[in-house]
């Protein structure tokens, strides 16, 4: 028995490229409505001022840290549930999906009260002033406060997706958008009778607005899905539930809040040219989320994929499905620089009226994306390794890519050309380390998929 989803049956027995391309899609669509969530916030909040913009930028590396401890137990959860729906063990999916949702909470509540308590000496570490930290500190406050609620729906969405449904997720993440956009306005300049908020407005909309989401996740999981226990939960059976996600979520976690803390090191580089730089720095990089979106969205469908696969023994599958990975993230990111290349004098206007952050974050977007199809690769070997319960090895390539090549990379780049030097040494890193980690992926892991392949043969 499997949850209510005829898209399982497609993950199992579809064409592979095609089943890949058709569960993409939707899943671009719920990414568009997370970035659209940041860039609007950016978007309002740079209409504050430059102070503004250059504090919420000095923020993005401390919410990514702690959010990417929501998105390695979500990976953990799909990871483990997808296998568990490939075996058709329909009491193990209600149990760890139950229980996932449990250690959400938990671990999310923790960090919010971390958080909470240590602000102002995280945000002297970054760099920035007295001032910054006044409006670090409003934005901050309220954010932690709601980490939990924001953390719950992405996991429930991670285990709707372990189904083979990408659609729901993507229709959650949408509303989510629609509720910010539309409460962000009123929020942050107090129109009518709302009162102005400023940056505290901001991170209140995004709050509640995952609120909702969160409501509408429970839904679809305990009442479509069929996904969700309501015994009162044993804590032996939480715990053994628990393990194996925390296996998959533990590395995924930590291997993610590399990458916010990489970027707040590079921050921390990019601040010695001022705070314009660090705002331009701030635009660059929320662009870049946007500008690799399909590329994420596969990532997000190919760990289910791979996990439902290896659950039913199919390793011809994910030898297909990682073919059809490379192709699709090398063409994505041919036509990510392209667009972004040729639009950056009117794409850079759209978030500062100062010349300077203009002119700095035209730099980052003739420059970083010209590496976003070989970098995608890396997320996608990642992602791979991931639904084949290695997450070791999904974290080796993220720890290469990061810490062997782009921070060393540059901080030479600084050291000889400046803020140019910081944005090539970050595309370097990328293409080379994105490169390796697929040449890896085929020469050490397909052969082994490929003897698994014969022994299912053998013994059918």
């Amino acid at each position: 028995m499997k949850p209510n989803s005829p898209d399982s049956n497609r993950m199992l027995e579809g064409p592979v490229g095609p089943t890949l391309f058709r569960l993409t899609l939707p899943m671009i669509m719920g990414l568009v409505s997370i970035m659209l969530i940041n860039i609007i916030d950016t978007l309002y909040i740079g209409q504050l001022g430059v102070q503004e913009l250059a504090a919420i930028s000095f923020t993005f590396p401390v919410v990514f840290t702690v959010m990417s401890m929501a998105f390695g137990i979500g990976i953990g959860t799909s990871s483990v549930v997808a296998r568990a729906i490939g075996q058709g063990d329909q009491v193990r999916v209600q149990r760890l999906t139950t229980h996932s949702l449990y250690l959400t909470f938990v671990i999310m509540s923790l960090f919010s009260l971390l958080g909470l308590t240590t602000l102002d000496p995280v945000f002297t570490a970054l760099g920035a002033g007295p001032e910054l930290q006044v409006i670090i500190r409003d934005y901050m406050t309220i954010w932690y406060l709601g980490v939990p609620l924001l953390a719950l729906p992405m996991v429930g969405n991670s285990a709707i997706r372990a189904t083979g449904d990408s659609r729901t997720p993507s229709l959650v993440m949408m509303v989510v958008a629609l509720v910010n956009a539309v409460l962000d306005p009123f929020l942050i300049f107090g129109i009518g009778p709302f009162p102005e908020m400023g940056v505290r407005g901001a991170a209140l909309a995004t709050v509640i607005a995952y609120f909702f989401a969160m409501f509408a996740g429970l839904w679809v999981l305990g009442k479509r899905e069929k996904m969700l226990e309501y015994a009162f939960p044993h804590p032996l059976l939480v715990w053994e539930s628990w393990k194996p996600i925390l296996f998959i979520a533990t590395p995924a976690a930590l291997t993610n809040m590399l990458n916010p803390l990489s970027n707040a090191v590079l921050t921390r580089m990019v601040s010695q040219y001022g705070s314009d730089s660090v705002a331009a720095f701030g635009v660059g990089t929320r662009l870049e989320s946007l500008a690799i979106l399909g590329i994420m969205a596969l990532s997000s469908v190919l760990t289910p994929f791979v996990g439902q696969n290896m659950g039913a023994r199919h390793p011809k599958r994910i030898e297909e499905s990682l073919g059809f990975s490379t192709r699709f993230s090398l063409t994505w990111g041919v036509g990510a620089l392209l667009i972004l290349a040729a639009g950056a004098f009117p794409i850079a206007g759209l978030f500062s009226n100062a010349e300077s952050v203009q002119a700095l974050t035209r730099l980052y977007l003739w420059v970083v994306p010209v590496s976003y199809g070989l970098f995608g690769l890396s997320l996608l070997a990642s992602s791979a390794c991931n639904g084949l319960n290695l997450p070791l090895q999904s974290s080796v390539i993220n720890l290469v890519r990061l810490f062997l090549l782009i921070l060393p990379l540059a901080w030479l780049g600084s050291a000889w050309l400046g803020l140019l030097g910081i944005f090539l040494g970050v595309a370097i890193g990328n293409a080379v380390s994105g490169g390796g980690a697929m040449l890896w992926l085929r020469l050490r892991i397909l052969p082994k998929l490929l003897q698994l392949s014969k022994q299912a043969s053998g013994t059918a």
